[in-house]
């Protein structure tokens, strides 16, 4: 099967973000059966090693330039955000789905479709779709991958207050965003989602529509199980630490939670790690028992030396890679609803494999709970990884999207 594969995001090395590692590693599982074209842009940070790597990876290799950032400051940059905000809503479509748009890539997919040279197109992250014409369907199979819904997360960003600016946010949730994907998904055969949340929020909008959910999956080579359990008092969370949902994360656990476990485990150490710390992130290392590492070599190394994994998102929409690696390098996780999205863990007919939390007095609850036990570091550990290695791997997610791919 010959697969034309759209993402604006340079997909390597798959350890920059959610958006990268799903794409990759779907591609890399497609690339062992199929012959995959990918087109993608790349921005400032992608070494020509790294293009080199990728190019292992796929049967040929498109890559365009990524568009200037559009001006921010002066009166200059005002009029130019009032003039995207205009275009977007009666475009019905994101302003930074319309500053990362190539008229150079929409010509080349063009002509290689009317050339016939593919039997399907995935558009990894919705951010594609705006390269998908409608009539592309009359001749070619087409497949959008969202990662996860723009309108339940800017809704959810909002609903937490960890939007990074609420008018804006608001203002797109009224006018923007349920127009847009109610627009694009129109355009696609298939509709593939990551969890049952964002399934249930686009068959609002296409409830005749197929629409499978692909959860994400985790390489257990780079997250082995732990060979031991440190046990002590010491804390992680990880993911980029330049996302809006991080950083509210990092900033509610270290200030409100830490200081109240500290009362009973005044040794409780907190480790921020992740990439690209912003400077409310960094400042966070100031705090008791903090510690912001920023890049590491090996995350799971990171993970092994730590007593308990915690996932404090109270904002975004999706399942969480840093969940799922947690549990498959066998660390307890404590984690709220958002970080535990789209996961079977502490229902009635499964193991015990996480505990939850969402309020501060439930954190402390359940942390001391870990931090006493022994025996139940070992159960969540063990059954965490259980659960990955069944459901939860990167050949699983390949497969189950081959079989959209061919159907």
């Amino acid at each position: 099967m010959n697969i034309l594969m759209l993402s604006s995001t340079f997909p390597y090395p798959p350890s920059r973000g959610g958006t990268e590692i799903r794409t990759f590693n779907l591609l890399k599982y497609l690339h062992q059966r199929h012959h995959i074209t990918l087109v993608t842009q790349r921005h400032a940070g992608v070494t020509d090693t790294e293009i080199e790597e990728l190019r292992q990876w796929v049967s040929n290799l498109v890559i365009f330039p990524l568009p200037p950032e559009p001006k921010q400051g002066g009166i200059e940059g005002l009029f130019g955000k009032a003039a995207r905000f205009a275009e977007s809503v009666i475009k019905a479509t994101p302003p930074n789905v319309l500053y990362r748009y190539s008229p150079e890539i929409q010509s080349w997919v063009d002509e290689f479709v009317k050339a016939g040279k593919c039997d399907v197109i995935t558009c990894e992250h919705s951010v594609n779709e705006i390269y998908v014409r409608p009539e592309f369907r009359k001749s070619v199979k087409t497949v959008v991958d969202i990662h996860s819904s723009v309108y339940g997360w800017i809704r959810d960003h909002l609903e937490m207050g960890a939007s990074p600016n609420a008018l804006r946010d608001r203002l797109y949730l009224m006018l923007l965003l349920e127009r847009y994907e109610k627009r694009y998904s129109g355009k696609f055969d298939r509709i593939v989602v990551t969890t049952a949340d964002d399934k249930q929020q686009f068959l609002k909008l296409r409830p005749d529509a197929p629409i499978p959910v692909i959860p994400n999956g985790v390489d257990l080579e780079i997250f082995p199980y732990r060979t031991s359990d440190p046990g002590g008092h010491k804390l992680i969370f990880v993911g980029a630490m330049d996302a809006t949902h991080n950083i509210d994360a990092a900033r509610f656990f270290a200030l409100d939670v830490l200081p109240e476990l500290q009362k009973n485990y005044p040794d409780t150490t907190f480790s921020i790690v992740g990439a690209r710390p912003t400077a409310e992130v960094l400042a966070l290392g100031e705090c008791t028992g903090v510690i912001v590492t920023g890049k590491v070599a090996s995350m799971a190394d990171y993970l092994h030396a730590s007593t308990v994994c915690v996932v404090p998102l109270r904002a975004g929409y999706g399942i969480k890679n840093k969940t799922l690696e947690a549990m498959a390098a066998g660390v307890p996780v404590v984690a709220s609803d958002r970080g535990l999205e789209g996961l079977a863990v502490d229902t009635r007919d499964v193991p015990l494999r996480a505990l939850r939390a969402n309020r501060i007095e439930e954190y402390v609850s359940a942390i001391a709970r870990l931090f006493e036990d022994t025996k139940l570091r070992e159960e969540l550990s063990k059954n965490g990884r259980s659960l990955v290695e069944t459901e939860y791997t990167w050949e699983r997610a390949g497969q189950l999207y081959e079989q959209v791919l061919l159907k």
